[in-house]
């Protein structure tokens, strides 16, 4: 795949996990692709996964289920 920062060849799909919001708000969305590319070490959405979070955000009521999530703080 091609590097849309760079326009280099090696990028690849990741999955990963992003936190939007905070306390009760929080909403945890699991295994969005994102591009990362290992010769300049961008890592981004493609405009149609981030229509998608917002979608998801938008309609967390129907798609989200609850989970216990255990918390920590840094101190």
């Amino acid at each position: 795949m091609i590097c849309d920062i760079c326009g280099k060849k090696g990028a690849k799909i990741i999955k990963v996990t992003e936190a939007y919001g905070k306390g009760e708000d929080l909403l945890l969305i699991e295994n969005i692709p994102m591009i990362s590319c290992p010769v300049c070490g961008e890592s981004y959405f493609t405009a149609e996964t981030l229509h998608e979070i917002e979608r998801i955000r938008l309609h967390r009521k129907s798609r989200a289920k609850k989970r216990p999530v255990e918390v920590a703080l840094f101190a």
